[in-house]
C-alpha cells in the first residue's frame, strides 16, 4: 500500500510540476531575469505549494501517526554550517545557471532529451563526487 501511495504522490507531483510549467527551464530563467521577459509564476507556484504544504502539516501534525507509517521520523538536524552553506551556493548556482532543478529535472528525464539525460548524470556525478570527497 505504502509503495502504492508513492507512485501516486509521486505522479501528482510530476504531472503538477508538468502543467505549472515548472519542468521547462526557460520559465525558470525568465524568472531570474529582471526586465521585459520577467516572468512571476514561479512565485505563485511556490506559495500556492507552501500553501497547500502549511495546510496538510497543520492537519497531519494532529493525528498520532503516519497513514502509512508507525511513526513520525522528522529530522533532529538544525544546524546551520559550511557544508550546508556551501551546498546551498551550489545547488542555486546550478539551477540559476541551467534552470533545471532536480525534481523538474528527474521529471523531464522521460521526454529523453539529451539536455535533460546529460543534466542528471551530471547531478548523479555531483552526488557521487560528494560522498567520495566527505
Amino acid at each position: 500500500m505504502k509503495a502504492i501511495m508513492m507512485v501516486v504522490i509521486g505522479f501528482i507531483f510530476g504531472l503538477g510540476l508538468i502543467i505549472s510549467g515548472m519542468t521547462n527551464p526557460a520559465k525558470v530563467i525568465n524568472f531570474l531575469t529582471y526586465g521585459n521577459q520577467w516572468d512571476a509564476s514561479l512565485i505563485i507556484v511556490m506559495a500556492v505549494a507552501m500553501l497547500i504544504m502549511m495546510l496538510t502539516w497543520l492537519w497531519v501534525a494532529k493525528k498520532e501517526k503516519p497513514l502509512l507509517s508507525g511513526s513520525f521520523n522528522l529530522s533532529d538536524l538544525k544546524k546551520v554550517d559550511a557544508r550546508l552553506i556551501t551546498g546551498s551556493i551550489l545547488f542555486g548556482l546550478g539551477w540559476g545557471l541551467s534552470g533545471i532543478c532536480p525534481g523538474p529535472g528527474l521529471v523531464q528525464l522521460v521526454s529523453l532529451k539529451m539536455e535533460f539525460l546529460l543534466f542528471f548524470a551530471a547531478v548523479l556525478g555531483g552526488m557521487w563526487l560528494t560522498k567520495k570527497l566527505t
